[in-house]
C-alpha cells in the first residue's frame, strides 16, 4: 500500500511529501499550493502532474507538453465518477464511500486499486494496488486523490463560509 507521509518527514525536504510503502520512502511529491499541480520523483525520474483542459494529466518532465502518459477525466460530474488512462491502461473511477470520500479503480469490472485515508488529525490518501501497476502511475493516482481531497475540503469551506455570511 502507498500512502502519503507528512510534509518534511522520511528524508524529504520541506514542502514535499514522500510517497510511502510500507512505511519506506519510494518516491517524492512537490504540490503546489496555487493550482492542481505537482512534481514527483519516482526511481530517480522527474514526473510532471498539472491540470489540463480535459482534466488531469502526467507525463516525464523530459517529455513535451501533450505527450501525457498519464490522464484522469471526469466523466459524471453527478456521480462522481471518472475515466483514467495510464500508459494505455483505461481505469474506471467511482465512488467507494462517499462517507469517507474513497474511490475505486477498475478495470473490466474488477478492482485494480482502492484509496483511502490515514488516521488522525492531517488525512492523507493512500492507495492499496491488487492489480499490478507501475510505481509512476501508482504515485499519480495517489496525487489524484490528493487533488480531489483538497477540492472537497475547499467547496466544504466555501459552503461553511457563505452558509455564515448569509445567517
Amino acid at each position: 500500500m502507498l500512502e502519503l507521509g507528512r510534509a518534511g518527514t522520511a528524508g524529504t525536504e520541506k514542502g514535499t511529501l514522500p510517497v510511502l510503502a510500507g512505511g519506506a520512502p519510494v518516491a517524492a511529491l512537490r504540490t503546489a499550493k496555487v493550482r492542481d499541480a505537482a512534481t514527483a520523483v519516482v526511481g530517480g525520474e522527474e514526473w510532471l502532474f498539472t491540470r489540463s483542459a480535459r482534466g488531469l494529466a502526467g507525463r516525464r518532465a523530459d517529455e513535451p507538453e501533450g505527450s501525457e502518459r498519464f490522464r484522469a477525466t471526469q466523466t459524471s460530474w453527478w456521480k462522481g465518477t471518472w475515466g483514467v488512462e495510464l500508459d494505455g491502461t483505461r481505469l474506471h473511477m467511482r465512488t467507494a464511500s462517499a462517507w469517507r470520500g474513497t474511490h475505486r479503480y477498475t478495470r473490466d469490472g474488477a478492482t485494480v486499486a482502492e484509496s483511502g485515508f490515514t488516521g488522525g488529525w492531517l488525512r492523507l490518501p493512500t492507495l492499496a494496488v491488487r492489480d499490478p501497476l507501475p510505481l509512476p502511475a501508482q504515485v499519480f493516482l495517489l496525487w489524484v486523490e490528493l487533488v480531489l481531497t483538497r477540492r472537497a475540503t475547499a467547496g466544504a469551506a466555501a459552503g461553511a463560509a457563505a452558509a455564515g455570511a448569509a445567517g
